[in-house]
């Protein structure tokens, strides 16, 4: 499908979603109950950055103050000065800085008020008239552009060389304190929290039946909602799942020796949990402790904000710490521009404040609980490549589990084929 027919397809969608919104909404009975507070109308949103606001972050990039040079010729003192110099150069020079509102806007945008926060969201429905419904959960350092480049293949998989049956209509919203959603001013938006919002959001939107899937803060969102099994959630796929058995939890955070009895699966994912927690994990410390003091620089300085989401980046991407090569350098900045003009470095890493939790722990997570459908990937380079055996005592209810040959922790955004089929044969069997 070239690029103009994809526009094309992308304003009709637009176009018939807004019009079935506005029918739905006419069609709702009274709402009764925590959502009764709500104004619960699903209004069009379109994102318009003031132009004073790319003037000074033009201005603020060429003014940056930079640190002197690292003393070591690798990354283990973090990204380094002479990169990092680049990435911000082009940044401010060579960079569209509207490109992310232009690339959000050819898309079916809306937003709607849940539990007191607005919440903003991509919704594109399927041509197909049975499309199966899909919520779409990003984290951190990523947002909804992510899932951009699944989005056709999910709702027209014809147009991609698939089936007409493998259909989905998708949901795509940023989490409250990310993107172009509210900011929570109350305690309590944890994964938990968002998981109903989330349920609430898929009702209103006219739908009884879905399926969830998430990576990241995405993965622990989805094992909320999985935990809470409202009626009409159909199962989870998941791309970061909670696996570590209950016994092995405190000799990875202590960094011990790996148990001998562990299988060559177990042992790779043993020393690396254990890395990442010993060596990579402090910018989650940071975030899960002081928030707010994080915060102060990431509003204050793009530049101080781009180093700290681009060292993830670089880290987590099955690129060998180069993801440009496989995400590309406008997309990055696309994500990182995302996050400046909605000013939201402190408040997404509240999330983490309000998490404060072992995301890769089963008995953290309580996956036991979990009784809905669950789906598993494992993309090589994300964090730790969750072994099957643990997958399976973690998961009760775990009914498919692939590993995939390529990518990492940004499955959607670095693989979007690859992510796509394996969308399609996870919920293939729940349709």
């Amino acid at each position: 499908m070239n690029t103009l027919r994809r526009m094309t397809f992308l304003i009709g969608i637009a176009f018939l979603v807004a019009m079935t919104s506005l029918a739905q909404q006419q069609k709702r009975p009274p709402m009764s109950g925590p959502e009764a507070a709500d104004d619960i109308a699903i209004r069009p949103f379109h994102i318009n950055i003031p132009e004073e606001q790319i003037v000074d972050l033009r201005q603020r990039l060429a003014a940056t103050r930079w640190p002197d040079k690292e003393t070591v010729n690798d990354e283990s003192q973090g990204i380094r000065l002479a990169e990092m110099q680049a990435l911000v150069r082009y940044w401010g020079d060579g960079y569209n800085l509207r490109s992310v509102e232009t690339k959000l806007n050819i898309l079916p945008e809306f937003i709607t008020t849940i539990d007191g926060v607005d919440i903003q969201f991509i919704h594109v429905r399927s041509h197909e008239p049975n499309a199966l419904p899909l919520i779409l959960t990003h984290g951190w350092p990523g947002s909804p552009l992510e899932f951009l480049k699944v989005i056709g293949p999910l709702t027209d998989p014809v147009a991609y060389g698939g089936r007409a049956e493998d259909a989905f209509d998708v949901v795509i919203p940023a989490i409250p304190g990310y993107g172009f959603s509210g900011r929570p001013t109350d305690l309590g938006w944890n994964p938990d929290r968002v998981a109903r919002a989330w349920d609430v959001l898929m009702k209103r939107l006219g739908y009884t039946r879905y399926v969830s899937e998430g990576g990241d803060h995405g993965s622990v969102i989805s094992d909320a909602l999985a935990r809470q099994a409202p009626a009409g959630l159909l199962g989870i796929h998941l791309t970061m799942p909670a696996t570590i058995p209950p016994n092995l939890v405190k000799g990875i955070n202590a960094g011990d020796p790996a148990p001998p009895e562990l299988s060559t699966p177990e042992l790779r994912a043993y020393n690396a949990l254990s890395t990442f927690f010993g060596r990579n994990a402090a910018y989650g410390g940071m975030m899960v402790t002081r928030p707010q003091t994080i915060g102060y620089s990431l509003a204050d300085s793009p530049s101080g904000l781009a180093a700290w989401t681009y060292e993830k980046i670089a880290e987590w991407s099955g690129s060998d710490g180069h993801p440009e090569s496989v995400i590309g350098r406008d997309e990055i900045l696309d994500d990182i521009t995302l996050y400046w003009v909605t000013n939201t470095g402190a408040s997404s890493s509240r999330f983490y404040w309000e998490n404060n939790n072992n995301n890769f722990s089963a008995a953290a997570q309580k996956t036991n609980e979990i009784k809905v459908p669950v789906a598993i990937t494992v993309f090589p380079h994300e964090i730790y490549r969750a072994p099957e055996s643990w997958s399976r005592q973690a998961y009760p209810s775990l009914y498919y589990f692939h590993e995939v040959a390529k990518g990492g922790h940004f499955a959607a955004w670095e693989q979007p084929e690859l992510f796509s089929a394996e969308i399609r044969a996870a919920f293939k069997s729940l349709r």
